[in-house]
């Protein structure tokens, strides 16, 4: 076993019991307040293999299959037979223009009313659709938002985690989803050890050099994601931690969302905790919304550094 692996193995073990800590202390949970945004893995299949992968995507990984219209339209008709009072819907992936079904769920998603939100390298996949996503940005203005993902505001840095000749492409789309006014924003990495205000003020100076029209000083518009490192040293959070910290578990990610996912090999769908933990069987909580209503027990480094320490959220669209 590689020494990462085994780091890895034993920072999740101590998360390893989810009614209690390492310490025996009482683990914190959080229970579905509201299900505000459904996501949607559009499978696992990616042109980009990123060294900082949560869900490893690339040419390669299609643990997750690609998910279909059909299967999109059936949780949609869920939410509205059971009056969830959704308002986002979210696409992510793997690359989401990848899946040859996405142009039809977005059109789905758009046409039920939802808000819907596509997380997007906005390379050749998503340029290849610019005539269809032309069409829907005529039909349902910013009812649509895509979120690209610009890891730093230097070439370098982004292609360290993107790879080679990744910036360019990246960018290209970027501008033109902003030439064509279409909502956009875009999600960034702490991975350099740069404070908040130096990667904010990095970002704005390449939003205006390239005349983007992003204000990089808005959460909303530029999200800096806080980074998941399973090898690393991370504190259990117990139930009296929300005191500590100041924090509500309603504030939580799993509070609030839901992440529908289609395993390799399989025939149904089924619905996880939220979009970090795709592969962990002890979040997975059944094929339906309804089965989904279950308590979620913090037992898992992510649910931690991302969500309770680091303040991070996947949806967050709407201003």
């Amino acid at each position: 076993m590689a020494q990462t692996d085994f780091i890895a193995k034993q920072a999740l073990e101590k998360f390893k019991h989810p009614d209690t800590t390492a310490d025996g202390e009482v683990r914190a949970s959080v229970h579905l307040k509201k299900l505000e945004t459904l996501w949607f893995n559009t499978g696992t299949l990616c042109n980009l293999e990123c060294t900082h992968c949560y869900i490893e995507s690339s040419p390669r990984n299609d643990r997750l299959a690609y998910i279909t219209t059909d299967e999109v339209r059936a949780y949609l008709d869920e939410i509205k037979h059971d009056h969830w009072g959704t308002q986002e819907i979210g696409f992510t992936g793997g690359e989401p223009f990848m899946n040859p079904e996405i142009i039809s769920m977005l059109e789905l998603s758009l046409t039920r009313g939802f808000q819907t939100l596509v997380l997007t390298n906005g390379m050749r996949p998503m340029q290849k659709q610019s005539e269809h996503l032309l069409n829907l940005r005529a039909q349902f203005n910013n009812q649509l938002h895509l979120r690209i993902s610009l890891d730093h505001y230097t070439p370098p840095h982004h292609e360290q985690e993107r790879g080679i000749r990744s910036w360019q492409p990246t960018l290209q789309g970027l501008k033109w989803l902003s030439d064509h006014k279409f909502k956009i924003s875009v999600a960034g990495r702490s991975l350099w050890n740069e404070d908040e205000t130096h990667i904010r003020a990095g970002f704005a100076k390449l939003f205006n050099d390239q005349n983007i029209a992003i204000d990089a000083h808005d959460p909303i518009q530029l999200v800096i994601f806080p980074e998941m490192d399973e090898t690393a040293e991370v504190p259990e959070i117990t139930t009296q931690c929300w005191g500590i910290l100041d924090l509500s578990p309603d504030a939580m990610m799993c509070a609030s969302s839901r992440m529908v996912v289609k395993r390799k090999n399989t025939s149904h769908p089924i619905v996880l905790s939220c979009t970090l933990l795709p592969y962990d069987p002890q979040f997975e909580l059944g094929k339906t919304l309804s089965d989904s209503k279950k308590e979620i027990k913090l037992n898992h480094p992510h649910c931690a550094k991302f969500c309770v320490l680091g303040g991070g959220s996947c949806s967050k669209s709407q201003t």
